[in-house]
Parts: structure tokens; sequence; C-alpha cells
């Protein structure tokens, strides 16, 4: 299976602690696809509802169900990065962003790691 940069999956993240993420959530492929045919683990964003998100902040991405093939809003937590198991990944991918959605969240998670 081929895992892509810029892909959507929902992906199961148990266990967690803490305040990370839990459960069924859209995750997108932040890791280059170099990377990604790796035997090693997939860099990602986690995504919640966005009406879970009432403000937006220099830290997330909005995105609409248009812009992603997901069927509603999501934001992406770009503060929230995680690396995955490939195994964690279902075989097809729920949806995939544009290269200006990417740009956003790109320049997102510069601002959340001061890069």
């Amino acid at each position: 299976m081929a895992i892509h940069r810029g892909e959507i999956y929902v992906v199961n993240l148990n266990p967690v602690k803490g305040r990370e993420q839990a459960g069924d959530r859209p995750v997108l492929v932040l890791s280059i696809d170099a990377i990604n045919k790796l035997p090693l683990v997939i860099t990602i964003v986690v995504g919640t509802k966005g009406e879970n998100i009432s403000r937006d902040y220099p830290t997330n991405v909005r995105v609409l169900p248009a812009e992603s093939g997901l069927p509603m809003e999501t934001v992406f937590l770009c503060f929230q990065i995680r690396s995955l198991d490939p195994k964690r990944f279902p075989e097809k991918s729920s949806g995939k962003v544009s290269d200006e959605v990417m740009e956003k969240i790109e320049n997102a998670v510069r601002y959340c790691l001061g890069l």
C-alpha cells in the first residue's frame, strides 16, 4: 500500500495520554513520499471536526469538504504532529488536499515549530 503526502486517512489514534487527540480521526500525511516508501513511520497532522473548533488560530488550518474529500469541515491541528506506523492506516485514503491547502498546513507547522 502506498501512502502519499497530502492524503487524508481516518486512523485510530488510541492509545493516547493526556491531551493527545484520541479515537478515530482524520489525519493528513505530512512526511514526504521518499520517506513514506521506507519501512519507517508516517508523519501526520491530526484533524478534528470543524464544529469542535469555534475560533481560528495560526496553529490550525480549516478545510472545507470540497477541499478535502471528507464529508465534513475539518480543522487540522498543526501543533498535533505525530508519527504513526503504516499498519495503522486503512488500505484506501478518505481524501486529499490541494497544493494550496498543503502550503497552508506547511506554514502552520512551521509556525508551531518556530521554523
